[in-house]
């Protein structure tokens, strides 16, 4: 019979005593997928009451990659490690929401800005209010040090090229 409770774990021992085995390596990534979902689901769950329903967590990255000062569709999907048809569908969304608008490019006549419109500058306004009420949640329980030693460490080796929305190269055929 197999012992259940030894699988994906490596367990030694000192002297007939059984030592604790270490976290499995497959946690990490699963812990830091919850708490990243746990934070996003809080988060729309108050902007759904606070006013914005229809607000997704990619609206929120599309929101953050067109920036104060706007950027065409092609700036939005390389700023989110996608194409350029993919960011068009999102902005397409987010202008139907409210959240942005289309103008054209003052320096180039062939060119159309994606801007942020006053809505969704409250969502973002809203949004950064939410994160800072979470964290603070987090502090509450955890502590204050624990969580600035979890954000240090996660600063140390997550690397900026991280911070994009092309997850589907993680399941691209080889």
């Amino acid at each position: 019979m197999v012992d259940d409770k030894k699988v994906n774990q490596v367990v030694g021992s000192r002297n007939g005593e059984s030592e604790e085995a270490p976290t499995p390596g497959y946690e990490l990534p699963l812990l830091l997928l919850g708490g990243f979902r746990s934070l996003i689901d809080r988060l729309h769950a108050e902007l759904a009451r606070q006013g914005h329903p229809d607000l997704r967590p990619a609206h929120g990255f599309a929101l953050q990659a067109v920036g104060p000062g706007g950027a065409t569709a092609s700036e939005i999907g390389r700023r989110l490690g996608v194409s350029k048809q993919a960011a068009g569908k999102t902005v397409d969304r987010l202008e139907a929401l409210g959240y942005a608008e289309r103008a054209d490019d003052p320096a180039d006549a062939r060119r159309k800005v994606v801007r942020i419109t006053p809505r969704g500058f409250d969502a973002l306004a809203r949004s950064a209010a939410v994160f800072d009420e979470l964290r603070a949640d987090w502090v509450r329980t955890l502590g204050a040090g624990p969580v600035r030693d979890l954000e240090a460490a996660l600063r140390t080796v997550v690397p900026p090229e991280a911070f994009r929305l092309d997850a589907s190269s993680w399941f691209a055929g080889s």
